[in-house]
């Protein structure tokens, strides 16, 4: 909604007295050039800049915008910047709290600006994924016919919660989670800067490395955390924000892991030999410790999918599909509930029945390859859709399984070289026992001879 009386009110005095706002709030950049990260979308010409009016001359006005990304990248920090900078009438509303009632409010409160004084409007609407059909089939009109620029802000997926007509009607722009480099520079301006903590403490290395685990990426979490160590620091008199009284405050212990380093690998190397062991209660301990060093969960998430087809396979043929699943449910949700599907998945893996054999048996095709054990295709099952190749006899004497009672046909399928060559060797392990009992029967009925 516009701001109401006691909103203003609200503005003014934290203007008048920037202290009683909190630091994340104090820290938002003023302009498009303070924002950090995202620079892929803050080139010259892009939309966020031609809805401050960068460029937005001329028939083509600025498109509306859906932000999608996790929290603490931005996308309330760019609707602020663009309330901030733009010439435009700005609304703001949170699907948490407005309907469809608030939403026609808004727009005919933009057709009356636009039609009256020539005012156009920019809403920004945080949490759409959390406005149902209905309500978002309400703000088409408006987006359709230009009577408000909307800007709209998701964490989650919006081909799966926004309407498609909301999609085709707007620029769907992607926020990168922020890097290390992009929280240390904003901790260090939040240090010095006059609407920060203005150089009252410091932040040494071990305590800065601390704090970059515990944001996980996330900017709003960094300076929160800060905010909290620096007023305890301040309290002991210290001007020196230390590892001890950081952890005290956000009561996390620093975990020792190098995200880039030795640690990083160790501990993931030591997650999927559990896995593979079978020892749930030790994978559940790696897991832990990543999560807790602010690992990404992709790269958690991209091991177990690896896991699943390397240590488990066709023992349990619904270990790859649950790993798949957590990967993309932990893409859609990420942190900290992010957790609870890595540990759903983790546990799932390690108590699974074990084979190797889809990589032994991969392995094994492929070093053949390497030697040179190639050889040609044979010619009843080359090609024969085009002109001239019955002359050359390819596709002759091809027997089509599905003509046949059993469905298999005595017939070579691989090179000469190779037409004896076994790599699959199934265990009897969990599901697998059905695919062994499978590659025996099919190896009799195609007529190989055992190597």
């Amino acid at each position: 909604m516009e701001p109401d009386l006691f909103t203003a009110a609200a503005e003014e005095r934290q203007e008048k007295d920037p202290s009683s706002s909190p630091l994340a709030v104090r820290m938002r950049p003023r302009t498009l050039d303070e924002v950090v990260g995202q620079q892929h979308l803050l080139k010259p010409g892009s939309p966020l800049r031609r809805l401050v009016g960068e460029g937005a001359s001329g028939p083509a006005g600025p498109s509306s915008v859906i932000l999608w990304g996790p929290p603490g990248t931005g996308k309330t920090t760019l609707a602020y910047v663009v309330s901030k900078a733009t010439n435009k009438r700005f609304v703001e509303l949170s699907a948490i709290t407005a309907g469809v009632k608030e939403v026609r409010a808004v727009i005919d409160g933009a057709r009356r600006a636009t039609g009256g004084y020539g005012k156009e409007t920019v809403l920004f609407l945080d949490e759409i994924h959390r406005f149902s059909k209905a309500q978002q089939d309400s703000l088409l009109p408006a987006v359709e016919n230009r009577w408000v620029t909307l800007i709209a802000a998701t964490t989650e997926n919006p081909y799966f919660s926004v309407i498609s007509p909301l999609l085709s009607r707007s620029l769907l722009l992607t926020l990168e989670p922020l890097t290390d480099d992009d929280i240390r520079s904003l901790i260090k301006r939040a240090l010095s800067d006059e609407r920060g903590l203005k150089e009252a403490v410091t932040l040494p290395a071990d305590t800065e490395a601390h704090l970059l685990r515990i944001a996980g990426g996330d900017a709003r979490r960094a300076l929160t955390a800060l905010e909290a160590a620096a007023g305890a620091a301040l309290d002991k008199g210290e001007t020196e924000i230390g590892l001890t009284t950081l952890e005290e405050t956000v009561n996390r212990a620093a975990v020792k892991y190098d995200r880039d380093g030795d640690q990083h690998y160790d501990v993931a190397s030591a997650l999927i030999k559990s896995i593979r062991g079978s020892d749930v209660d030790a994978a559940l301990h790696y897991l832990a410790r990543m999560i807790e060093a602010g690992e990404d969960p992709r790269f958690i998430a991209r091991r177990l999918m690896i896991s699943a087809s390397e240590d488990i396979g066709l023992a349990d043929p619904n270990a790859l599909p649950i790993a798949v699943a957590a990967a993309q449910a932990v893409a859609m949700i990420g942190f900290p509930e992010a957790a609870l599907t890595l540990s759903h998945a983790t546990i799932a893996l390690a108590l699974a029945p074990k084979s190797n054999s889809a990589t032994t048996a991969i392995g094994a095709a492929m070093e053949d390859v390497r030697k040179g054990l190639a050889g040609s295709v044979p010619p009843h099952l080359r090609d024969g859709h085009y002109k001239g190749a019955a002359k050359l006899g390819h596709a002759q004497g091809y027997v089509y399984p599905h003509d046949l009672a059993e469905g298999i046909a005595e017939q070579q399928y691989a090179p000469d070289a190779l037409k004896d060559r076994e790599y699959y060797t199934p265990t009897r392990h969990g599901a697998e026992a059905r695919y062994a009992d499978a590659v025996e029967w099919t190896r009799k009925h195609l007529g190989r001879k055992r190597s």
